[in-house]
């Protein structure tokens, strides 16, 4: 966009959800109800007890091969089946982990106009936020968040970062640095389980100059939490997502079979999934997969989603190994940075974007 267009603003004043928590006692606004078939189900089912593969990547490019060649088959059929699993034994300290989620919640918990100070446009969305998408009159989302930049270097702005907590920009940084770690090693062993060089599919994402954000959400205690979501049904549009959970609320749903699975978090594991650039570079042989929220009456939900991205201006299509007669190119090129604003100019609506990009058959 050229610097001397108008920018958009959002097209409604921003209402924070942490407020109307703290003041809504028994009804949520109408503006936050969602339609009856969007609602959380509370019927159980068949799937109350399922949950995604938890992963011990311990032995993964360790010196055991056949150690290593389990794990690589265990991500392998998880993202196959699931498109989202669980790793543990990932290297990342669980202190700094904890030290992450909590410093996050401790903004959240600052002054209102502490935070205001950092507050976000559709622009970008980096900041302070309460909503997704500029289309008037929209349901919104019973959330607040903050979406930050980490990756490329010349996007990572000190002064988008919260001053407060004091220990927020130097936790985040620490943290940063091991994730793009532990995603990189992730990439490797996709790459190999879809039958390629184990740089391939990182090579596709624009080598070692790749993107990487972080937004934290935060799910205020909610009355009527039957009639709204946190975060609505949507695949993620980046590459892949390293999901730090409140592991004391669970709230983190997936579809599986038409069916919603609400997670249950491991300690000190992160929570993996697809996005739906792997989905065009692997040609759909990995998927990305609908997943949402749901809110809490009596505990509010902490949760970090780290976005490991392809560089946003480089074309993304079916890497060419994956491409045969019968199997031919599914999506059309298109960079990171177009699918993003296609995205943030709708909000999420379930796999309905990715999917509208296939070629005609």
């Amino acid at each position: 966009m050229l610097k001397n267009q108008p920018q958009p603003d959002w097209p409604e004043p921003i209402v924070r959800v942490q407020s109307l928590s703290e003041n809504c006692i028994d009804s949520i606004p109408e503006r936050y109800i969602k339609p009856s078939t969007d609602r959380p189900s509370i019927r159980s089912s068949n799937f109350d007890d399922a949950n995604i593969p938890i992963i011990d990547l311990g032995g993964l490019f360790g010196a055991d091969q056949r150690v290593s060649d389990s794990i690589l088959r265990q991500i392998s059929e998880a993202c196959k089946e699931w498109g989202f699993f669980q790793v543990t034994n990932h290297g990342v300290s669980p202190d700094l982990m904890d030290k992450a989620r909590e410093t996050w919640r401790q903004f959240f918990h600052m002054p209102m106009e502490v935070k205001q100070q950092y507050a976000n446009s559709p622009k970008t969305y980096e900041g302070y936020g309460s909503r997704l998408g500029i289309e008037k009159g929209a349901i919104l989302d019973w959330s607040d968040y903050y979406f930050l930049h980490y990756l490329p270097l010349p996007l990572k702005d000190y002064n988008k970062w919260p001053a407060s907590p004091p220990s927020c920009r130097k936790v985040f940084d620490e943290y940063g640095r091991e994730l793009v770690k532990l995603c990189g090693r992730l990439m490797k062993a996709l790459s190999i389980n879809l039958g390629l060089d184990e740089k391939i599919l990182q090579n596709g994402f624009g080598g070692e100059d790749i993107g990487a954000c972080l937004r934290v959400n935060f799910y205020p205690k909610c009355p009527r939490p039957e009639l709204t979501l946190g975060l609505s049904s949507h695949s993620d549009p980046g590459g892949m997502t390293m999901l730090l959970p409140d592991d004391q609320v669970p709230g983190l749903q997936v579809r599986k079979c038409d069916n919603w699975i609400t997670v249950k978090p491991a300690r000190h594991a992160f929570i993996v999934n697809i996005g739906d650039q792997i989905q065009v570079l692997s040609n759909a042989i990995y998927k990305s997969v609908e997943h949402r929220v749901i809110v809490n009456s009596d505990k509010e939900r902490v949760s970090l989603a780290f976005f490991y991205n392809p560089k946003s201006d480089i074309p993304i299509e079916p890497i060419k190994e994956l491409v045969t007669p019968e199997k031919p190119s599914l999506y059309p090129a298109m960079t990171f940075d177009e699918y993003r604003l296609f995205i943030r100019m709708r909000g999420p609506r379930g796999k309905s974007q990715v999917e509208s990009l296939k070629s005609p058959r």
